[in-house]
């Protein structure tokens, strides 16, 4: 008998159980479609892996599509409180919406606005939302920086030992207030680069593993608060067969074998995003984020949302349909771990970086999902204009609806942050109040990553090491956490040396010509993606 090919993340049958899942969490009343997918004998989804097993009969993949089909027609609740079209969203933000320099919806042609005044994007007011909780108060301001040269010496690189880990009280200052220039200076996007490349290859080895396991395998090596690497060389076998590393990533990224940055889609979305800004500039539409992965990005290369979105794209659906027909992955992750070059090519400009990032989520996703990519793409702007960590964070917070369950989550997190200073309290509260949700839902690692930047105050160590730390999805959480305490540092140079060494100026990549690439050029591209 041949054996049936199951490529994950496409199959009906499970993305029936997905949806069945988003429709809980968006509030769609789906019992009658839950009852007969349930009494057909139709399986949950898959809880961490993307495909089930064995293959389902014929009539049974036949019901899930129609399921699907019914389950896109049922009523939205939540449409008010968390719209996808821009105008929507910036209409939600009222008054904390940043003044942006394009304000544009997917493929309109953009307008000419006032530019950014980043003093007051960076420094809004939260709103309170409807959960009643007041808001945030305003951190302190890091002191201005006077603006240096890009041939100014670098300070001494950081001591191997003297960042702090996912415990114990966070450092004073907020670190940041880096931004050296406007725009970015080399050094800036190059240290932004290598600390999205760190943090994610921390949390390789330990992605979808849950989060006792993660601690207990840190514990078993005495990596716990977590501090450096995890390994392997200590750990028990009975811990390991009762929690392994994950398959894919142990041969690469756990200390006695890393050797430079192995692929992850976590930096082939970001290299992507450079070859977007050079072929197109930052006007690009929507339709030429997927005419770019239909020329360089391998489809095998796609996971959960963005799979879906390129197998509509080859079945002759247009965006922004990409991101709704049968996905139910939209809003999930895989937007946010694509925005930081819209961060990194606004600084100080939050309302464009979200706006920017706007037209590449909505190929794949819809609202929470795109507001995580307009999230962590205003955090960045804001960081690469000179604000802090907490005053990046609340820009973030200013282009995402107040009403939305991501915003909500990612204040109740940094209220955790504020609250407690053992950082595994803070990860206990976000785990008991989001477990509900898939580990690669976008509202949970948003909360999370909002709560390792804030406890960990702008120290590079501790930022990656609490975003890993917490679990969910480690390596996109450390990515993103990475990028935004490197572009504070300021500088490569400003970054551990024992975090940096390992990558050897190394990425392997399957995005077309790029394999091998070193992270000082990519830095040189980005900033000539930025030339006229």
């Amino acid at each position: 008998m041949t054996e049936r090919l199951r490529v994950t993340w496409v199959q009906p049958e499970d993305l029936l159980g997905h949806e069945l899942r988003q429709a809980s969490e968006d509030g769609r009343d789906a019992t009658a479609q839950a009852a007969t997918w349930h009494a057909s004998g139709g399986p949950p989804s898959p809880p961490r892996a993307g495909a089930s097993t064995p293959p389902p009969p014929p009539a049974l993949r036949a019901l899930a599509l129609t399921l699907l089909d019914e389950l896109a027609e049922l009523p939205q609740p939540l449409t008010d409180r968390e719209p996808t079209p821009l105008p929507a969203i910036t209409q939600a933000c009222g008054n904390t919406w940043p003044k942006p320099l394009h304000d544009r919806d997917n493929d309109t042609p953009p307008t000419t606005a006032p530019h950014a005044d980043t003093s007051r994007a960076s420094a809004a007011p939260e709103p309170p939302g409807p959960d009643g909780h007041a808001p945030l108060t305003t951190a302190p301001q890091s002191a201005p920086h006077t603006p240096k040269s890009t041939t100014t010496p670098p300070p001494p690189r950081a001591s191997a030992g003297g960042s702090r880990g996912s415990g114990g009280p966070p450092p004073v200052s907020g670190r940041g207030g880096a931004g050296e220039q406007t725009p970015l200076s080399t050094h800036q996007s190059h240290a932004a680069w290598l600390g999205r490349a760190v943090g994610c290859l921390l949390g390789k080895p330990v992605e979808k593993l849950e989060l006792p396991a993660i601690r207990a395998l840190a514990r078993a090596t005495g990596n716990w608060p977590l501090n450096t690497w995890f390994t392997a060389r200590g750990v028990p076998a009975d811990l390991t067969a009762a929690h392994p590393w994950n398959r894919r990533s142990a041969g690469n990224s756990l200390a006695e074998n890393i050797d430079g940055m192995p692929e992850d889609d976590d930096l082939n979305y970001p290299l992507l995003n450079v070859l977007l800004l050079q072929r197109y500039g930052r006007d690009f539409r929507t339709s030429d984020v997927a005419l770019l992965w239909l020329d360089q990005l391998p489809a095998g290369r796609t996971f959960t949302a963005e799979r879906v979105a390129y197998r509509n794209l080859l079945s002759g659906i247009e965006p922004p349909d990409t991101a709704r027909h049968h996905n139910p992955f939209r809003e999930w992750i895989g937007a946010a771990i694509r925005a930081d070059v819209h961060g990194w090519t606004h600084p100080g400009d939050p309302a464009s970086a979200a706006a920017q990032a706007y037209r590449d989520a909505t190929l794949t996703h819809t609202a929470n999902g795109v507001y995580s990519a307009m999230f962590v793409a205003g955090t960045i702007a804001a960081a690469g204009g000179g604000a802090d960590v907490h005053a990046s964070l609340r820009a973030g917070l200013s282009v995402v609806p107040p009403r939305s369950r991501l915003a909500q989550a990612v204040r109740r997190a940094i209220r955790l942050a504020r609250a407690h200073t053992d950082f595994d309290t803070v990860v206990d509260r976000l785990h008991d109040a989001h477990g509900h949700y898939h580990w690669v839902h976008a509202v949970p690692n948003a909360a999370l990553l909002a709560a390792a930047l804030t406890h960990a105050d702008g120290d590079f160590t501790g930022s990656i090491c609490r975003a890993v730390s917490g679990g969910w999805d480690t390596d996109s959480n450390g990515a993103t956490a990475g990028s935004v305490a490197g572009l504070l540092a300021g500088h490569p140079d400003r970054l551990p040396e024992r975090w940096t060494a390992p990558l050897k100026n190394r990425l392997a990549t399957s995005v077309v010509g790029f394999d091998g690439i070193g992270f000082d050029e990519l830095a040189r591209l980005t900033q000539e993606a930025l030339r006229p």
